[in-house]
């Protein structure tokens, strides 16, 4: 297996598979001695957009319709 320019590197499908990882999996990696140990990350890791849709959501007065916003951003009304 070979390290791409980027630092990547595939995880064979049976490793995958027999640790549940799949796309977009968070995952940690460990140094032991001269080894690197991954697996599957304790705490999901949050962006930083997942943390402002988060605190965001709720807040609006709903007030206006989804067609009244969309006329408002296309500069419409």
């Amino acid at each position: 297996m070979r390290l791409t320019s980027k630092g990547q590197v595939t995880i064979p499908l049976e490793i995958r598979e027999a640790l549940g990882l799949l796309p977009h999996t968070e995952v940690e990696f460990e140094l032991d001695g001269d080894a690197v140990r991954i697996r599957k990350a304790r705490q999901p890791v949050r962006s930083r957009g997942t943390m402002l849709v988060e605190h965001m959501r709720g807040r609006g007065s709903g007030k206006m319709t989804t067609d009244e916003i969309m006329q408002l951003l296309r500069g419409e009304g």
